[in-house]
């Protein structure tokens, strides 16, 4: 069993590498940023890596297939903190990420199942009205453009703290967006969920934080309260107790895998529709069968009631299968007997 032993809840381990910081250094730094790669927190300030934790991951299929280029030749030669650090360097150098040169808008698709690619499509097509996610540099973002979600969510792993950066807030501004905190970037997406709503936005999707510890239950209290809909999608989960897993279990619409067995174990059981095998994302409602279907179409055309199905672009041996479309991609929609779907091509812990 490969799921690392959790060590707390994920925002005691911020506050204490914010305390060793403030402690280091008498105070923290005005720019600082705090995301994490290989289950390491890295903490960034001026554009370098100023305090990192020990990484839990030696391997990683998410990294290794979208961190590429210059900056990360001979990564598989590094020790652990070392590919951390490559890769934290290419999100900088090339995308801006955590400085004022950020990058705010863009459309391709970087991640296959990614949820910014998702809410780009949803947006685009009338499956949602808005996105309530975060940003480096600015905090929590509300937004209708679909290009903006995914410009700031693209290639971007967690967010865990995060101080305002003056030309990032103004460029998602002019873009369309509403920084909920300009004062200080705070990170709090339930405010962000209800300010959305407090706008006249009735079927919004939200971007929740699995490690970081965001009361679930509280998102769908405030969407009864509200009469809305909201798609729920919960993300960063490496190192999330059993207990949280299945808190995830019972209000998430989707939940990315990331690094966690008892997500796959205890999540991916309940999901009606696993996409990927690498990093999974269940689908655990028919609002997230709908939310899905704006980025395939043709999805639900194949689904039928109380069947389970797996969207990889591999196809599995002596298994009933469609070829459809999802994103700019072609993939095969099967049948399946049970989920999770598991692979050997999953991240290791390092032992």
């Amino acid at each position: 069993m490969w799921e690392m032993r959790r060590m707390g809840d994920g925002r005691a381990e911020v506050e204490k590498l914010l305390e060793e910081i403030m402690r280091e250094r008498g105070a923290l730094p005005k720019d600082l940023h705090i995301t994490r790669i290989c289950c390491a927190l890295v903490a960034i300030s001026e554009g370098e890596i100023i305090k990192m934790t020990s990484p839990k991951l030696r391997y990683c299929p998410f990294r290794t297939s979208t961190y590429t280029g210059d900056l990360v030749k001979g990564i598989d030669d590094l020790s652990p903190e070392e590919k951390v650090i490559a890769t934290i360097k290419q999100k900088i150098c090339r995308f801006g990420h955590f400085t004022s040169r950020r990058e705010i808008c863009r459309e391709d698709i970087s991640i296959p199942y990614g949820a910014s690619e998702m809410m780009m499509h949803a947006l685009k097509n009338g499956g949602i009205d808005a996105t309530v996610t975060v940003c480096d540099g600015a905090g929590t973002v509300i937004t209708n453009n679909p290009s903006l979600v995914q410009g700031i969510g693209a290639r971007m792993t967690g967010i865990f703290y995060t101080s305002p950066i003056k030309e990032v807030i103004e460029a998602i501004e002019k873009a369309g967006g509403r920084v909920l905190f300009p004062e200080n970037a705070k990170i709090d997406q339930l405010k962000g969920l209800e300010k959305a709503l407090e706008l006249g936005y009735r079927k919004p999707a939200v971007t929740i934080n699995g490690f970081a510890g965001e009361d679930l239950k509280s998102f769908r209290d405030l969407e009864e309260r509200m009469d809305a809909h909201v798609t729920s999608l919960v993300v960063c989960t490496t190192s999330v107790s059993k207990q949280r897993a299945e808190e995830i279990g019972k209000y998430a619409d989707l939940a990315w895998g990331c690094a966690s067995l008892y997500v796959r174990e205890i999540v991916g059981r309940k999901a009606k529709l696993q996409l990927g095998v690498k990093i999974p994302v269940f689908v655990l409602t028919d609002r997230g069968i709908n939310f899905v279907s704006y980025y395939s179409p043709e999805l639900k055309k194949h689904l039928r009631e109380e069947k389970k199905y797996l969207i990889s672009t591999h196809k599995k041996e002596n298994v009933k299968y469609e070829r459809i479309r999802i994103g700019d991609f072609s993939s095969y929609l099967m049948e399946i007997d049970e989920l999770p779907v598991r692979t050997n091509d999953e991240p290791k812990p390092l032992i």
